[in-house]
């Protein structure tokens, strides 16, 4: 029966009794598991059995519902195929330090079988761990694997920055996962194991090159406080003496200065650890010793190297029975090492570069220089039995094991007093500096030889004693008149002196002396050409200065680069002489011809 309650507003409602006839079909389409779609097309006929015939007729109506589930079908070929077996796996722990070491290094190995009599063909084997991973690490891409074959493969691990986030150790449940193809079909299958991960602190000692993991030169805070050291002392530099060892003195007493101490490990010292596989140690990343300001003899090696790196020093670090020191790249050829030091011995020749090894656990005890003899003793102890010793460079260890990743954060660190620093700098100069002098001094009294008086010479004036230089120059000059090094040497003297027109007068008559005997294509000569063109340069006669530097550069061009502006116009910024190195590039040394 319907109701029409407003067919007729003048009546009220009306009624009219029907007869309805349906008809309908249900139509259902599963394209896959996850998605069902249902179809619900209808058709009525309405007839009154009443007067009102108006809405009698058809109708028709059509329904659409679409399901969606999620997960796989349990029916499905991939679910169903079981032609894999796995073995056991037993995985060591795994070191968040170590993360771009498990990439491309295996952390374990699992033995796959085929249980089919069958082949199955294109196998992909992938390690993946939820959480620590944007993605599974493939292993090892099988073409096929025979009816009854076992493989065994090795797993690989692709871990993401969350993994320096844990604290202590975490047990995690990482994931083997097999996709193959069997009798054409897709299958996929994957087992699970337990295994231990530790923070980026943990280390085993199985291999000492682990210890470059732990240095990290791109930490802003370490950068810092470098600068602040290379600022405080900027003023006290000797130009003439080696660079990379006076920045290594700086930071030595700088670390004093704040306080850092060598303190041993109570729980587990270096002696305990070292070559036991069995005991997890732990390094504090540098960021944290300085800011806790003492640390075990690892601790304060991956800070020293650290921080040198910083400034652009290649580091590296030596291993000796129960003990680990930093050792930096002074970048001085080995035939020169009485640059550094008076005695061969105090370096170590690697591949003729000179080696700086530093005792670095007596920082805030003692003086660089007794630090540095330590180390050379220690390592010198163990020459009748190097295999003893290790000697590894920073550099080439992260190629295998690259930093560590870090969340940086200021330290609010306090730097100390660079009074202090600068003092205890300056202190240790005089000392390297007095026994340089020393032996060229002795040797030139005993041998009475000019070439030693012109070269004693040479190392005063590099330590700015110019009236000492002086005197040395001009006692060799007595010894032979006719000797030309020590007179050119002598108008370098002026130079440095800033007695220009004095520099030019001695200059001048030396390279007429060298044309005289023909030499003009000589060593000598070229750098005479370029000390003239200095000295024009710094009295403003630029046409002269451009003119002596054009003969030097027909000479030896590529010698001539750094010096280019000796032959350009000067500008505002030259309105002085630059700061040259004059005594490493001019000085005349018969040793150096």
């Amino acid at each position: 029966m319907a109701i029409f309650p407003n067919l007729f507003p003048q009546t009220g409602a009306v009624s009219s009794s029907n007869i309805l006839f349906q008809t309908g079909a249900r139509l259902s389409l599963n394209p896959s598991f996850n998605l069902a779609i249902e179809v619900h097309p209808t058709i009525k006929y309405l007839s009154s059995l009443t007067p009102l015939k108006d809405f009698n007729g058809f109708i028709i109506g059509i329904g659409l519902v679409a399901q969606m589930r999620f997960g796989q079908d349990p029916d499905t070929a991939q679910s169903i195929i079981r032609s894999i077996s796995f073995g056991d796996i037993s995985s060591p722990p795994l070191f968040a330090a170590m993360q771009s070491y498990y990439t491309n290094h295996p952390f374990t190995t699992v033995t796959i079988t085929n249980t089919e009599k069958h082949s199955i063909k294109d196998i992909e084997v992938s390690f993946y761990q939820a959480g620590y991973m944007d993605s599974s690490t493939p292993a090892v891409t099988i073409p096929e694997l025979r009816g009854g074959e076992s493989k065994d493969v090795e797993l690989f691990a692709s871990f993401n920055q969350e993994i320096f986030k844990t604290e202590g150790i975490s047990p995690l449940t990482g994931e083997v996962i097999v996709r193959y193809k069997s009798k054409g079909k897709p299958a996929e299958q994957s087992k699970s194991f337990i295994y231990e991960l530790h923070d980026k602190t943990a280390i085993i000692w199985d291999d000492d090159k682990k210890v470059a993991a732990f240095i990290t030169p791109a930490d802003s805070a370490l950068r810092n406080y470098t600068s602040f050291i290379r600022q405080s002392c900027k003023d006290d530099l000797v130009s003439a003496y080696n660079e990379n060892l006076q920045f290594a003195i700086q930071l030595f007493h700088a670390l004093g200065e704040i306080g850092l101490i060598y303190q041993v490990d109570p729980t587990l010292p270096f002696t305990a650890v070292k070559n036991n596989t069995m005991v997890v140690d732990s390094i504090s990343l540098p960021r944290h010793t300085l800011k806790r300001i003492t640390g075990d003899c690892d601790d304060l090696t991956v800070l020293f190297c650290s921080l040198l790196e910083t400034v652009g020093i290649e580091t590296g670090f030596i291993t000796v029975p129960g003990h680990i020191y930093p050792v930096f790249n002074s970048k001085i050829p080995g035939r020169y090492y009485n640059k550094i030091y008076t005695d061969r011995n105090m370096t170590i020749n690697l591949d003729d570069e000179l080696w700086v090894p530093v005792e670095i656990t007596m920082v805030g005890k003692a003086g660089f220089i007794d630090a540095w003899r330590k180390g050379i003793d220690e390592y010198r102890a163990l020459d009748t039995s190097p295999d003893q010793r290790g000697f590894y460079i920073t550099r080439k260890a992260q190629e295998v094991y690259r930093p560590v990743m870090l969340k940086e954060t200021d330290l609010g660190l306090q730097y100390g007093r660079k009074e202090e620093i600068v003092k205890k700098f300056n202190d240790d100069m005089k000392l390297l500096i007095d026994e340089i002098l020393k032996k060229y001094l002795v040797n030139a009294k005993e041998s009475g030889r000019k070439e030693d008086y012109n070269r004693l010479g040479i190392r005063y004036a590099q330590f700015n004693n110019y009236s000492k230089a002086g005197e040395a120059f001009r006692r060799a000059i007595s010894l032979d008149e006719a000797y030309i090094s020590p007179k050119i040497n002598l108008g370098n003297l002026f130079f440095l002196q800033k007695d220009y027109q004095k520099a030019l007068s001695a200059l001048l008559r030396a390279l007429e002396y060298l044309e005289a005997e023909g030499k003009e294509q000589s060593k000598t000569y070229f750098k005479v050409l370029l000390s003239i063109s200095k000295s024009y340069y710094a009295l403003g006669k630029y046409d002269k200065t451009k003119e002596y530097f054009a003969m030097a550069s027909e000479i030896d061009k590529a010698a001539t680069d750094n010096l280019s502006y000796l032959g350009e116009k000067p500008g505002k910024a030259r309105a002085s002489a630059p700061d040259d190195k004059i005594w490493e590039f001019f000085f005349i040394d018969d040793e150096d011809q």
